[in-house]
């Protein structure tokens, strides 16, 4: 009875959703929870058939999502081929793509960052997809024009008008003005700290910043409590900055450490030859689209669907027992790179053969809600000063803003229709638990509200199609201290026949890092 259980829910998981019409101007809406009934049926300990077939690699690599697919990728770029890389429950993870109407559009990480220097695998990546141009290790790289986002880059939608930008500026008073000028007069100075160690204070990826204790102390507080003991109390300014956390790290200056705090602005060191400082990199489906190049250099051949239910040493090798659908199958492999979630890593292995104390180590993990919008038509705009952006915010609102698939197209005239992004970042606990719960027309409701709350029913009557993807563990959370898990530095440190790779590794939830640590893991197996 429990082995049909489990069968049911993991063959629940490959399922693309279900589609049903609800009262709201009645749109056409599919709900997908990826990875959520494999995962609990996992978590449940629910016993797996018995295997069906074998496959011997000398690596095999769990989970494809950037961590995932960036060691697959750089073992295929350098003349690996006996290994292979698993999808688990959702092939591409949080950086899966989608279309409605034929419009690409993401399901979840939509932009990246101009690469630093010190993100030098970032860049070679780039430059192998054609993306940057000349030399990876230039200052000032020139990028693809297609991928650069175009202006109108980002707009806040404040005080009843729009105004470019998202740094608060317009109906401000002057008190706040100049908080917000010596707030970001200060992030430009922290950009250029270095430790005793030479090394900057805050880098992408994290292993690379400085480990002068005098820095890394800053993970010991929240960013609220810094920014008060600075004198930074202007409303909108604690908005803004609870905004950039909430938008890359799923949780508030409340719950964020300081260092993470400040990293978010001082890290972001890239430029273009092309682009102006602070300018990012986008495609209509998001970072989809480097995880599906990559995936195209690693081969169809080794790309394998099934998710790992337990990994298990054996002799001189490893055993992972995999599950596609309804048919189990087993995996032996020499190393193994765990390409997934802690919290998924710790029910396939005994982390704690590592020295990881899940009690003391595992992060607390944001969920995300994903909405696509279909629409026949762009909703009128309030104002023609500020026209539609690529990223769209309103202060105050409940959302992380939207973005435009269709804003990278480059043509003469609108398309008859476009898709709107929208994101949302809810508590650890209590926001997990809704999303599991929540009638699908309070998902819709929530999906939509900023939207609505900007466009009036022009919005609504422009909804042609609904897209909501639910993540219940989006992202790692690095709340005060985050940088002293020792078992985590553990799991980095692994080096013989199962190895690490995920974003987690690092607390940080971009692509920068869980590239980073794909980078780490190739490198041990190439060496």
């Amino acid at each position: 009875m429990q082995r049909r259980h489990f069968l049911k829910l993991a063959a629940a998981a490959s399922l693309t959703g279900c589609e049903l019409r609800l009262p709201w101007q009645a749109p056409p809406l599919t709900v997908l929870r990826p990875g959520m009934a494999a995962g609990h049926a996992l978590r449940d300990g629910l016993p797996p058939p018995d295997p069906a077939r074998e496959r011997e690699v000398e690596v095999a690599i769990l989970g494809s999502g950037v961590a995932g697919l960036f060691a697959g990728w750089r073992l295929a770029q350098q003349g690996y081929r006996n290994f292979c890389v698993l999808a688990g429950p959702e092939p591409q993870g949080n950086a899966a793509g989608s279309a409605l109407g034929g419009i690409p559009c993401p399901r979840g990480a939509h932009y990246l960052p101009l690469p630093s220097l010190e993100s030098s695998h970032v860049r070679e990546l780039l430059a192998a997809f054609g993306v940057l141009r000349g030399n990876p290790s230039s200052a000032r790289p020139e990028f693809d024009e297609n991928v650069l986002v175009h202006a109108p880059e980002e707009r806040l939608f404040i005080n009843g008008v729009w105004q470019e930008g998202l740094l608060p500026q317009h109906g401000l008073e002057a008190e706040a003005l100049a908080q917000i000028e010596r707030f970001t007069a200060r992030m430009q100075t922290l950009r250029e700290a270095r430790g005793a160690d030479g090394r900057r204070a805050f880098v992408m990826p994290l292993a690379l910043s400085s480990q002068d204790p005098a820095w890394r102390a800053l993970a010991n507080e929240s960013f609220a409590s810094w920014l008060t003991r600075e004198g930074f109390s202007a409303e909108a300014l604690r908005w803004y900055a609870d905004y950039c956390c909430r938008d890359d790290y799923g949780a508030g200056i409340e719950q964020v450490s300081a260092w993470a705090g400040i990293h978010y602005f001082a890290s972001r060191g890239g430029h273009a030859a092309n682009g102006e400082d602070g300018a990012v990199l986008t495609w209509p489906d998001g970072l989809a689209t480097l995880t599906r190049q990559m995936g195209e250099t690693i081969g169809a051949e080794r790309l394998l669907p099934g998710m790992a239910l337990r990994v298990t040493p054996r002799g001189a090798g490893v055993e992972v027992l995999c599950l596609n659908g309804a048919e189990a199958f087993r995996l032996r492999a020499k190393r193994v790179v765990l390409a997934m979630p802690l919290h998924v890593a710790a029910h396939v292995l005994d982390l704690g053969e590592f020295g990881f104390d899940k009690a003391r180590d595992l992060p607390q993990s944001a969920s995300w809600l994903v909405s696509n919008f279909l629409l026949d038509g762009f909703p009128r705009e309030a104002s023609e000063e500020h026209p539609l952006a690529w990223d769209n915010l309103r202060y105050g609102g409940d959302t992380l803003g939207w973005v435009v698939a269709t804003h990278q197209w480059i043509r003469a005239a609108r398309p008859a229709q476009t898709v709107f992004s929208a994101y949302h970042a809810l508590p650890p606990t209590t926001g997990r638990l809704w999303l599991q719960n929540a009638p699908q027309d309070e998902l819709l409701e929530l999906a939509g509200r900023d939207l609505r709350a900007t466009y009036g029913r022009d919005f609504e009557r422009r909804i042609q199609q609904v897209e909501l993807t639910l993540r219940g563990h989006a992202m790692a959370i690095p709340a005060p201290g985050f940088l002293q898990r020792p078992g985590i530095a553990a799991l980095r440190a692994a080096d013989q026949r199962i190895l690490f790779a995920h974003a987690d590794l690092s607390g940080l939830s971009v692509f920068e890092e869980a590239a980073w640590w794909g980078e780490q893991a190739a490198h041990k197996i190439l060496t």
